[in-house]
């Protein structure tokens, strides 16, 4: 099967080598040639290291290479299987593209949208054949990262969507169904990672980088929430909170923070600026946090609390199963342990008191539990797994 991939960005050149490693070829669009030129010298250069790190020989690199062209003209896509769009996250934009996809490809090819938090019934809605688009939603880098959420449309076909899952796990990715609702799973359920942590900081529970050693050093995170944030970039991490938020009708969990707003209105994206929550600057002092046990402990109790509540809404409200929410989370987002799981092992009981008291101090419904969760509690059952 040829592959087409629409956007030659971080993620679509990411996107080219998963399938081009898995003896693809593809073909990558951009309407701007320099993009084309950046994305197929960054790849010979992502190739070179691999060969450095005896990854791969420079014969079997070479070859992978060459499965990958790069391409000006749409109509080169007429023989794909698959085109998998990557451009910017705007609805209008993902429209006009498979508008026009439509009428080059063949009647029988997939058509999927890499889209992180737009709805996929949205960017399908004018087209002729909306039963054969589907999302499928890489992380990134798409190389490195094993996740990848398919999430049909209300028109898809299922046997589109059994087709793309069968082929996205040829390509060695761990894949999991998710709904077609704001973030689908990964995006919806970390929110709180992000907005819990900025609002202990602005409300000065704790600052920022206790936050982190916090949830680093006690909680078993990679990197905690303001380091990511800086890290994603404010750009792109407030863009989908926002999204979130105004797609589920400005429900309190999702609400998005001024401080974060901020950074991005004055273009303090994070490491890609030089400065965002933390200075990136060469000679910039790192600030030290404040490595009380105690207060460490509160601070994970709550943001975990969150994330496990906001699991056990995508369940009940058939966003995915236990089994792809929990893998969807340490496969997508690198968490070190599942959160319905590690609800398990904290006791439901637990976490339900602990949101009710966060609600009931802050008479905020950003707090209120999950019906399911009180469900398991009142009948004295656990998450199935």
């Amino acid at each position: 099967m040829i592959i087409g991939i629409i956007g030659s960005g971080a993620m679509g050149a990411g996107i080219a080598q998963v399938a081009a490693q898995a003896g693809h070829h593809v073909l990558v669009y951009d309407t701007q040639d320099v993009a084309l030129l950046r994305a197929q010298s960054g790849l010979k250069k992502i190739f070179d290291r691999l060969v450095e790190k005896q990854k791969f020989t420079r014969a079997q690199a070479d070859e992978i290479i060459n499965r990958i062209s790069f391409e000006d003209n749409l109509k080169k896509f007429s023989n794909c299987g698959l085109v998998l769009e990557a451009i910017i996250e705007k609805l209008e934009a993902k429209k006009s593209v498979f508008s026009t996809l439509e009428e080059v490809v063949n009647n029988d090819c997939i058509l999927a949208t890499n889209t992180s938090s737009l709805s996929v019934a949205a960017i399908s809605a004018n087209l002729k054949h909306p039963e054969r688009l589907l999302g499928v939603h890489f992380f990134n880098p798409a190389p490195l990262m094993p996740l990848v959420e398919i999430i049909p449309s209300l028109q898809t076909s299922s046997a589109i969507t059994k087709q793309t899952e069968e082929l996205i796990k040829s390509w060695k990715k761990v894949t999991v169904l998710a709904k077609d609702t704001p973030g689908f799973i990964v995006n919806r359920v970390a929110r709180p990672f992000y907005s819990e942590a900025i609002k202990m900081y602005e409300e000065g529970f704790a600052s920022m980088e206790t936050i982190d050693w916090a949830m680093k050093n006690i909680g078993g995170f990679r990197m905690g929430p303001f380091e990511l944030m800086d890290l994603i970039g404010h750009d792109v991490n407030y863009v989908v909170t926002e999204t979130v938020w105004s797609q589920f009708y400005y429900d309190p969990r999702f609400k998005p923070s001024i401080t974060q707003k901020r950074l991005t209105e004055a273009g303090l994206y994070g490491r890609k600026s030089g400065r965002g929550f933390y200075n990136y600057a060469e000679k910039a002092e790192k600030p030290t946090p404040n490595e009380d046990a105690k207060l460490g402990q509160e601070i994970v109790d709550r943001i975990l609390a969150l994330l496990i509540n906001e699991a056990a809404d995508a369940v009940f409200l058939n966003i995915g199963s236990c089994q792809d929410i929990d893998l969807a989370m340490t496969k997508g987002v690198n968490y070190p342990n599942g959160l319905l799981a590690w609800a398990n092992q904290i006791g439901l009981e637990i976490v339900l008191n602990r949101l009710q008291k966060l609600q009931e101090f802050y008479g905020d419904d950003r707090y209120r539990p999950c019906p399911l969760l009180r469900k398991l509690v009142a009948d004295n059952q656990v998450f199935k797994l």
